[in-house]
């Protein structure tokens, strides 16, 4: 048998009885023959181990104004070295990334890049952090942790995008690689997670209140509100205050606005009324940064101090017309602090998106 190479070995998985492997990455517990990849098309069982077939693989690279992923906190006007590979671990019907996040072509992944390679091209392009994006990065753990671990040594930080569908022990060791996460949390009932997403709510509230509670990770949250799906003002009053109860009023939560797409095109898109009511009823509830997304809304884009309500951060369509903290996220006219990760003076990257070869 030819040995695995190491940067392909996978972890998370034990072997069964029956001489499958069991991946113990994420509760979907794939049991898989020689052979037979899991449900995210990436982790494999091959000659009785698991392999994770995208290590140094990706769809490619590009920089990207922080504030997309969305983060609003986190380095604000920083631009971010974006990058996935292909699959995914959840089913959803709505999937705005589905080219990527749902392929079975590996001939996708045409930009190969090492750990080391991804850190250097961050340090020569001026990006503060890299971003594992576009699909979930949970299931190329191994790859992005190797990455992370890079990046940490070159002096430059890292972004979960992520749905949060993972395990504890897996998201111990994940996270743990991390210095930032958006996660995705889709609604806030758990049929919307069964029959539109494939997953569980649970493990999503388990993971953002492990994030928020027990790590240094700096956290935000997105709702993409889909018409007459996850977007009643029930929903989103319950989300919201779930946010408030069990994460904080400073946690800060994105609604944006659904396009259709992949095997949703019978719902109109979000209408932009929808988003800035939602807003208005998560400010309601008591949190303090609430922010609409994939719709030109200024209001909606800015940060305001929660101690003094002032207009700290003033942006339109990632492009920023007002920065009003010093450089540790003291607010200028009250002198408290905005929660987040501030180190130096805001950032002047822009709206661009500028595709870079590794």
């Amino acid at each position: 048998m030819t040995a695995v190479p190491d940067p392909a070995r996978g972890r998370f998985w034990h072997p069964l009885p029956d001489a499958r492997i069991q991946c113990d990455l994420c509760p979907r517990d794939c049991r898989l023959a020689d052979g037979q990849r899991g449900l995210c098309f990436v982790r494999q069982n091959q000659g009785g181990e698991m392999v994770l077939t995208t290590w140094g693989r990706s769809s490619g690279f590009c920089l990207d104004p922080i504030e997309k992923k969305p983060l609003n906190h986190f380095l604000p006007g920083s631009s971010v070295l974006s990058f996935g590979t292909a699959g995914c671990n959840l089913t959803c019907r709505f999937c705005q990334n589905w080219d990527i996040s749902k392929s079975r072509e590996m001939d996708r992944l045409q930009a190969v890049a090492t750990p080391e390679a991804i850190a250097d091209a961050a340090v020569r392009s001026g990006a503060r952090s890299v971003a594992y994006t576009y699909n979930d990065p949970v299931i190329f753990a191994e790859y992005a942790l190797d990455v992370a671990a890079a990046c940490r040594e070159a002096g430059v930080r890292s972004v979960a995008v992520s749905a949060g569908y993972v395990r504890a022990e897996a998201r111990r060791e994940f996270f743990a690689g991390m210095d930032a996460a958006n996660i995705d949390l889709k609604g806030f009932t758990p049929a919307f997670y069964r029959d539109v997403c494939g997953g569980d709510l649970d493990t999503v509230l388990e993971t953002l209140e492990y994030l928020v509670r027990e790590t240094q990770v700096w956290t935000e949250i997105t709702t993409l509100l889909i018409p007459g799906l996850n977007d009643s003002p029930a929903e989103v009053e319950a989300l919201s205050a779930w946010v408030f109860e069990h994460l904080g009023p400073t946690v800060p939560l994105h609604f944006t606005a659904f396009h259709p797409d992949f095997r949703m095109h019978d719902r109109e898109p979000t209408p932009p009324v929808t988003l800035r009511r939602a807003r208005a009823q998560a400010l309601g509830v008591g949190l303090k940064h609430v922010y609409t997304g994939n719709v030109r809304d200024v209001a909606g884009d800015t940060t305001h101090c929660a101690a003094c309500g002032a207009a700290v951060i003033v942006r339109d369509a990632y492009r920023m017309l007002a920065y009003d903290l010093d450089d540790t996220g003291h607010c200028r006219g009250c002198g408290a602090r905005l929660a987040g990760v501030f180190d130096g003076p805001a950032g002047d990257f822009g709206a661009r998106r500028v595709p870079i070869r590794i």
